[in-house]
C-alpha cells in the first residue's frame, strides 16, 4: 500500500502536500468573505445614498466609491506594510512595501498571504467610507479624498497594529476585537464626530426638514450590508472551521435582534416604527456584534443585538438634542455601537477567551482601556488633520453649490434626469 501511494504522488504531485501547503477550504472561504466584504462597499453606498436628498444622491455613492479607489491603492503601496508589516507596538514596517517579500507560495496561518492581504484591505476601505456618513451634503470633494487618505494612513493602519498587528501593544495586552469593533467601527465612527463638527451643519439643519429621498435605496443597502456582513465576520475566523460557523451564528442572531428592538425602541418613544429605523437597527446590531462575534455564545449575542437598537437609537437622537449635524447618524450607530460592542466583549466572551461572566473582570479593564485608548487617538488625529485641511484647502463646498447639490456642482452630473 507505501508503495502504491508513492507511486501515486510521483505520478500525481499535486497531490503531495507539505505542512507548508495551503489549507484549500480555508483559502477558498477567505476569497469568498473577501468579495463579501468588498460587496459591503455598494451596500453603503446605497444605504447612504438613499438617505440624502435627490440632489447629492450620486457625491454620495462617490464617496464610497473614491474610498474603494484611494484606500485600495494606499493598501498595496504600504498601507498592508503599516499595519501588519513588522513588528511593534504602535505601529509596523516597511518590510512589505508593494507587497515586498510576499510570494504565492508565502502563507498567513493555513492560508495565501495574499488572501490575507485583500482580506484585511477591505475592512481599511470600509473603515474610511464610514466617515462620510457625518459629512454628506457638504464637504468638499478634493479635501474629502485627501482626507481619508491621510486618516487611513495615521489613524486606521496604527490602531489595526495595535490590536492585530504582531507585537501591537493592545494584542499584547490580551484586547478582544475578532472582527473589528475598535479597529474599524469606533475609530470611524468617532472621527465621523470630530469632523462633522469641525465642518458644522448643513445649511437649514435643523429646521429644514432633509428627508432621506429614496429609502428603498437604503433599505437594499442595508440586506447587502447584512449580506456581506457574514464574511466581515466569519471570515476574521480566518478558516472554515467552528469559529467561523459561531461567528456567522452570532452574527445573524445580534443582526435580527438589533433590527426588532429599535423597531420597538422607535415604535414606543415616536409612535412608528419606520423602515429607516429597521434598515438601521440591523447595522446597530451587526456593529456591536463585529468585536465578539467569534468569543460570545448565540444567545449572549441576541442579548447585545437587544440591547444595540435603543442604544444606537438612542445614539441618533443625541444630534438632535445638542444640536451637531451627523448627517447620516455615523457616530449614532458606528461610534456607539462599536464603543458598546468592544465593552461588551469584556462582558459577554465564552468561547475561546474569559470575561465578567466567567469572572475575569480584568478582561473588562482591557476593553475599556482599548476603547479610550483608540478612541482618544481617532479624536486628537482627526482633529488636526481636520483643521490643517481647512486651513490648506477648505472643508466645505460654498453656500451656492450645497443649494444647488454636490451632484451638478462637483461632479457635472445627475442621478435623476426625469
Amino acid at each position: 500500500m507505501r508503495a502504491l501511494a508513492l507511486l501515486i504522488i510521483l505520478a500525481f504531485p499535486t497531490l503531495g502536500f507539505t505542512a507548508e501547503s495551503p489549507d484549500t477550504g480555508d483559502t477558498a472561504w477567505i476569497l469568498t468573505s473577501t468579495a463579501l466584504v468588498l460587496l459591503m462597499l455598494p451596500g453603503l453606498a446605497l444605504f447612504y445614498g438613499g438617505m440624502v436628498r435627490g440632489k447629492n444622491v450620486l457625491s454620495t455613492f462617490m464617496h464610497t466609491f473614491a474610498a474603494m479607489a484611494i484606500i485600495g491603492v494606499q493598501w498595496i503601496a504600504f498601507g498592508y506594510s503599516l499595519t501588519f508589516g513588522g513588528e511593534g507596538p504602535f505601529i509596523g514596517g516597511l518590510d512589505n512595501l508593494f507587497l515586498a517579500g510576499i510570494t504565492p507560495e508565502s502563507l498567513t496561518g493555513t492560508i495565501p498571504t495574499y488572501a490575507f492581504v485583500m482580506f484585511q484591505g477591505m475592512f481599511a476601505i470600509i473603515a474610511a467610507a464610514l466617515i462620510s456618513g457625518a459629512i454628506a451634503e457638504r464637504m468638499k470633494f478634493s479635501t474629502y479624498c485627501v482626507f481619508i487618505f491621510l486618516w487611513s494612513t495615521l489613524v486606521y493602519n496604527p490602531v489595526a497594529h495595535w490590536v492585530w498587528g504582531s507585537g501591537g501593544w493592545l494584542l499584547e495586552d490580551g484586547a478582544l476585537d475578532f472582527a473589528g469593533g475598535t479597529v474599524v467601527h469606533l475609530t470611524s465612527g468617532v472621527s465621523a464626530l470630530v469632523l462633522a463638527l469641525v465642518i458644522g451643519k448643513r445649511k437649514g439643519f435643523p429646521h429644514e426638514r432633509m428627508i432621506p429621498h429614496n429609502l428603498p435605496f437604503t433599505l437594499l443597502g442595508a440586506g447587502l450590508l447584512w449580506f456581506g456582513w457574514f464574511g466581515f465576520n466569519a471570515g476574521s475566523a480566518l478558516s472554515a472551521g467552528g469559529s467561523a460557523a459561531l461567528a456567522f451564528t452570532t452574527t445573524q442572531s445580534a443582526a435580527a435582534a438589533g433590527a426588532l428592538s429599535w423597531m420597538i425602541a422607535e415604535w414606543i418613544h415616536a409612535g412608528k416604527p419606520s423602515a429607516l429605523g429597521a434598515a438601521s437597527g440591523v447595522v446597530a446590531g451587526l456593529v456591536v456584534i463585529t468585536p465578539a462575534a467569534g468569543f460570545v455564545t448565540p444567545g449572549w449575542a441576541l442579548l447585545m443585538g437587544l440591547t444595540a437598537g435603543p442604544l444606537c437609537y438612542g445614539g441618533v437622537l443625541l444630534k438632535h438634542r445638542l444640536g451637531y449635524d451627523d448627517s447620516l447618524d455615523a457616530f449614532g450607530v458606528h461610534g456607539i455601537g462599536g464603543t458598546w460592542g468592544a465593552i461588551a466583549t469584556g462582558i459577554f466572551a465564552t468561547v475561546g477567551a474569559t470575561s465578567v461572566l466567567t469572572g475575569n473582570f480584568h478582561q473588562l479593564w482591557i476593553q475599556l482601556k482599548g476603547v479610550l485608548a483608540a478612541g482618544a487617538y481617532s479624536v486628537i488625529v482627526t482633529l488636526l488633520l481636520a483643521y490643517g485641511l481647512r486651513a490648506i484647502m477648505g472643508l466645505r463646498v460654498s453656500e451656492e453649490d450645497e443649494r444647488r447639490g454636490l451632484d451638478q456642482t462637483i461632479h457635472s452630473e445627475s442621478g435623476y434626469t426625469l
